[in-house]
């Protein structure tokens, strides 16, 4: 009955190409891939309850924001009867402990409370260490900040979701975010097996910024829709945000 629910709301919403999803084959081109990405998104939004879709809306409308189109986004704002939203931005408490102790006592201080798990590393340290990453002066520096939380990270553990470690997962997330960033694929695929979800579309969007092309998982983005859960919506999001404000990254 569920699939019933989401497949009458995608065919409602005109974004269903059934011969195309049958086969597995994505209708977004290079050519209009942002737009049609966007309405994959919004196609797998539009089957939750409308409370629920006003839940990930704004979320979605930041994205639609860092295209920098400004066309799209008033017409996007005017189907979902939205103020245009700016660009999120902001400096988020993790960034702020990372600037304050490199302030107080620089790279080696800070990798060595960040191994021994000290204050402020007794909470958030895989955030706040990706934090100091993103700081880093030079490439050899990130990689000692970036070596220094695979150490921590460990090796991969069995189990899935709840069952594996919690720091772990979210080491494995920060390295992955700093990977796809830094358009580093080997050290991507070694960190998504560091997390609670590697098959998840978050991760899948983020090394297809790598690889060049997020277009053949469109279909999946539809297909995947949740009629109860903004939690596959959010990924998504999550997910496709990097390569609209970063875009691909370079051959």
């Amino acid at each position: 009955m569920k699939s019933l629910v989401i497949a009458a709301a995608l065919a409602v919403s005109g974004l269903w190409a059934a011969s195309a999803t049958a086969q597995g084959i994505s209708p977004c081109t290079q050519r209009d891939q942002t737009e049609c990405m966007l309405e994959s998104i919004w196609a797998a939004a539009s089957v939750l309850p409308p409370e629920k879709q006003d839940r990930v809306k704004r979320n979605f409308l930041y994205v639609v924001a860092e295209t920098h189109d400004a066309g799209l986004t008033r017409e996007w704002s005017r189907r979902l009867n939205s103020a245009p939203l700016l660009p999120a931005n902001g400096t988020g408490y993790a960034s702020r402990k990372a600037q304050g102790l490199l302030a107080e006592g620089g790279w080696d201080e800070f990798l060595q409370r960040a191994r021994a798990g000290t204050s402020p590393f007794n909470i958030g340290r895989p955030e706040i260490m990706a934090e100091g990453a993103r700081l880093a002066e030079t490439p050899d520096t990130r990689k000692r900040v970036i070596n220094a939380m695979f150490d921590l990270a460990g090796p991969p553990r069995g189990g899935k979701g709840l069952d594996r470690s919690f720091e772990q997962a979210d080491f494995g997330h920060m390295l992955a975010e700093l990977s796809m960033e830094a358009c580093n694929l080997q050290d991507f695929d070694r960190a998504v097996r560091l997390t609670a979800t590697p098959d998840s579309l978050r991760y899948a969007l983020w090394r297809a910024r790598i690889t060049g092309d997020a277009s053949p998982l469109a279909a999946r983005i539809r297909n995947e829709a949740d009629d109860q859960d903004t939690r596959h919506v959010r990924a998504v999001l999550e997910g496709y945000g990097p390569i609209v404000s970063r875009g691909y990254c370079p051959d």
